[in-house]
């Protein structure tokens, strides 16, 4: 956790000077006015990004060292189920695609949303309970 919370401190500094140059570059364009929503989302990306340093950094004090905190650390080292990988499913592509059609529908016209959701619905069923049965069924 030790390299996440380097990481998270180092966006948290960079968002932060990016609110000042968006601060800046924007003073030099609307001299009479800020405008504060982009400031506001910045300056919350920053203070975002060090309460979670922040968090893991309290954590990485209280809990063991992880394992990926060892550089020679190996795989094995790694305790339990450490998730599942279906390397051959097709179902992500054709559930991104209605995932595409669903925002563009929204964008564009309801009719592509329904084109969207008429092939998101055997798209999700098809991820879900594809190792039920043939092939792969466990």
């Amino acid at each position: 956790m030790r390299y996440s919370v380097k990481l998270f401190l180092v966006l948290g500094v960079i968002f932060m000077v990016f609110a000042a140059v968006y601060v800046v570059w924007g003073l030099n364009y609307l001299p009479d006015r800020v405008e504060p929503v982009g400031i506001v989302g910045l300056l919350l990306s920053g203070f975002f990004f060090w309460f979670l340093a922040g968090y893991l950094h309290v954590s990485d004090r209280v809990l063991d060292a992880a394992p990926e905190d060892d550089l020679r650390g190996n795989i094995e080292q790694i305790q339990g189920d450490y998730g599942f990988f279906s390397p051959y499913s097709w179902w992500p592509l054709w559930l991104s695609l209605a995932a595409a059609l669903l925002f563009l529908g929204i964008a564009v016209g309801w009719w592509v949303f329904a084109i969207g959701v008429l092939l998101g619905i055997p798209a999700l069923l098809g991820w879900t309970f594809e190792y039920f049965k043939g092939q792969h069924a466990n």
